[in-house]
């Protein structure tokens, strides 16, 4: 009995696949259409989330191809508009990469997009990141600032949060050259 895919899921499926074809070839995992931060390695998250030139493309190229804007590397032809809607929605991704290794770490008890998939996440950009950017991850109980973290208004524990990433960068530079 032959099976029926809706015509919309099937092109989704083949962008997927297409999006996710140089991060197979590169960080040698299994990528798909309910891959979420936390299934991807320490290695990789940590590599992209240095947020340098190589660990950018494979967010640009999972990016446009699941918009079907192209590869990564026609960043460069999208016009203004284009290309800074794809650069908003990889420093978006970059921002969750960075919350999801800083959780592994154990510095985050919550990341605020660990509910969607990746492809939720940029497929359905404009709805989800508005409400997602407003929810600041909660630190850890166990972390040293988490006292002085917990008298701060909410504008001021994102400014926590994000003062946390050079220590970051540091903590995670020796994961990311393993791949």
């Amino acid at each position: 009995m032959s099976r029926v895919i809706d015509l919309e899921q099937g092109r989704l499926l083949m962008a997927v696949k297409k999006g996710y074809r140089n991060w197979t070839g590169r960080f040698k995992e299994d990528f798909g259409i309910e891959t979420r931060l936390s299934y991807i390695s320490f290695p990789t998250l940590s590599y992209l989330a240095q947020g340098k030139d190589k660990g950018t493309f494979y967010l640009y190229d999972l990016i446009m191809n699941l918009l079907n804007l192209g590869s990564g590397f026609e960043i460069n032809e999208l016009n203004a508009k284009k290309k800074m809607a794809v650069i908003d929605q990889a420093l978006f991704l970059l921002d969750h990469i960075r919350f999801e290794c800083m959780k592994r770490l154990g510095w985050l008890e919550t990341c605020p997009c660990g509910g969607f998939t990746l492809v939720e996440l940029i497929t359905q950009f404009y709805r989800l990141a508005p409400s997602l950017r407003a929810k600041v991850p909660t630190l850890s109980k166990a972390h040293p600032g988490y006292k002085r973290f917990s008298l701060m208004n909410s504008l001021d524990q994102e400014v926590f949060i994000r003062k946390l990433i050079p220590k970051l960068l540091k903590e995670i530079q020796g994961y990311s050259t393993t791949l």
